[in-house]
């Protein structure tokens, strides 16, 4: 019999504009698709996936399985190690040949490395082929052929490329025979008591076709909706094609050229998620240790009740708490109010940015390492082409500027949707008549700010004043 070829999913669960995909096409022998989920200590480690990624992850695994049978090819689940799995593959199969994605996460890259070790003298050859990201991290580099430490020019270097070309799905996979295979069922990735996820499945269709209707959605908007109201949380100018691409349900390159057309500012958000990637290829410990050493010195506050209330939603701080509530009921939260949150948690409360990016990652549908790691970063100063020390959101002053008629707020925190807009953001400032027409009494029906924010802001600044006093 032809021995077949596996086909490796990772973070890039889709058919169409998949270079691994095509490769193992052109093989021109039977295709074994396979998926591992490694999310063990000994696989995914510290950064094992959170509640949230396992939610999606289920149903897209159910969409990618139903595409594949439709063209004749089943996936194949094993829960393990990867390397040990891929290898009791091949031994099963007979298989020479693995295609898989290139991933730019640490413990992939590892995986890979030990892959290839336990292969070598072997005649079987792994093959990666980028499915994850849109170029290589060692192809854009400067005049000097180091990494760039700066958005503008990496994204500069970037638009002198172009995407790649479209791959068609295949209509038809000439199938293996397919080994023993798993369930998803087997592997309970799905919140039973409490069942959490019910505003995540009324928000998101996670799978590939999802992915291409969220995009066809978006290109549906004014080609310059996105430049002019992508700030504003109360209004559906965003693509939400995050968890989409990280989990690769649709290809970066697939984005781009789609909003190439008109949409400079959308395509410049998409490289910046790039620069992410390029980041934590060149430095590994981006999720776990600050890129500037000396902030390693900085003075955290160890403050429980704070981190809770911020977690929870219940910070007293409207356009903080809708965020945070946004997040816990949908696994997503807009861009903008993320950065307010951030930095809320990392100056105003002094809370070390590890603790959010934690929160964010458990509870994230796109919890991506390298994007996840690189922003918290950036907000808290310590990260590449990083936000300054002295940069501390206001969030009275955010909500006011980009939630002006509060609906975002209102949607969130509903204690607060009868209040007079001028308070919206800021219910400490309200006359009590104006609280008691509403409905509202501070520190019972929602709580007094945990912070002065002015104090808060004044200890965060002499606080990196200091810091960098020491460097």
């Amino acid at each position: 019999m032809t021995p077949p070829v596996i086909l490796w999913f990772r973070n890039d669960l889709r058919l169409a504009d998949h270079a691994a995909l095509q490769a193992a096409m052109a093989a021109g022998r039977p295709v074994l698709p396979v998926y591992v989920l490694d999310d063990q200590p000994n696989g995914g480690g510290a950064w094992a996936p959170g509640a949230a990624t396992k939610w999606w992850l289920h149903h897209s695994l159910t969409a990618l399985t139903d595409s594949l049978a439709a063209r004749g090819a089943p996936l194949v689940l094993r829960r393990g190690a990867s390397v040990p799995t891929i290898l009791s593959l091949i031994q099963e199969t007979g298989a020479d040949t693995v295609f898989t994605g290139a991933m730019p996460e640490p413990e992939a890259r590892a995986i890979d490395r030990a892959l290839a070790e336990a292969l070598s003298n072997t005649g079987v050859t792994v093959r990666r082929l980028r499915t994850a990201m849109l170029f290589s991290p060692r192809e854009i580099a400067t005049g000097a052929g180091r990494p760039y430490a700066v958005y503008t020019p990496f994204a500069n270097a970037c638009l002198t490329r172009s995407p790649a070309p479209a791959i068609p799905a295949p209509d038809r996979i000439p199938a293996a025979s397919a080994p023993r295979s798993e369930t998803l069922a087997d592997w309970g990735l799905l919140p039973t008591k409490p069942d959490w996820a019910a505003g995540m499945r009324a928000t998101w269709t996670p799978g590939e076709a999802g992915a291409q209707a969220r995009l066809t959605r978006f290109l549906a908007l004014p080609p310059n909706a996105y430049a002019t109201a992508r700030d504003r949380p109360d209004l559906p100018a965003t693509a939400m094609l995050s968890p989409h691409l990280h989990f690769g349900e649709i290809a970066a390159d697939t984005v781009w050229r789609g909003a190439g057309d008109g949409r400079a500012a959308f395509v410049r958000e998409l490289l910046w998620r790039e620069f992410s990637i390029h980041q934590l290829w060149h430095n590994p410990a981006l999720p776990d240790a600050p890129a500037k050493p000396a902030f390693e010195n900085m003075p955290w506050r160890d403050d429980p009740a704070g981190l809770t209330a911020w977690q929870r939603g219940l910070t007293g701080v409207p356009i903080v708490d809708a965020g945070m509530r946004e997040l816990w009921q949908t696994g997503w939260m807009h861009n903008r109010v993320r950065m307010v949150v951030a930095s809320f948690l990392v100056k105003h409360l002094m809370i070390d940015w590890r603790q959010g990016e934690r929160w964010f990652w458990d509870t994230l549908v796109d919890a991506d390492l390298a994007a996840n790691a690189a922003n918290w970063q950036w907000v808290a100063g310590s990260g590449a082409d990083a936000a300054p020390y002295f940069r501390v959101f206001n969030p009275v002053l955010q909500g006011r500027k980009f939630d002006p008629d509060g609906a975002y707020v209102r949607r969130y925190v509903p204690e607060l949707r009868r209040l007079d807009t001028r308070y919206i953001h800021a219910p400490w400032e309200a006359p009590p008549m104006a609280l008691a027409a509403a409905g509202i009494a501070l520190g019972r029906s929602y709580p007094h700010p945990i912070i002065d924010l002015a104090r808060g802001r004044e200890r965060a600044l002499a606080a990196f004043a200091a810091l960098r006093a020491g460097v």
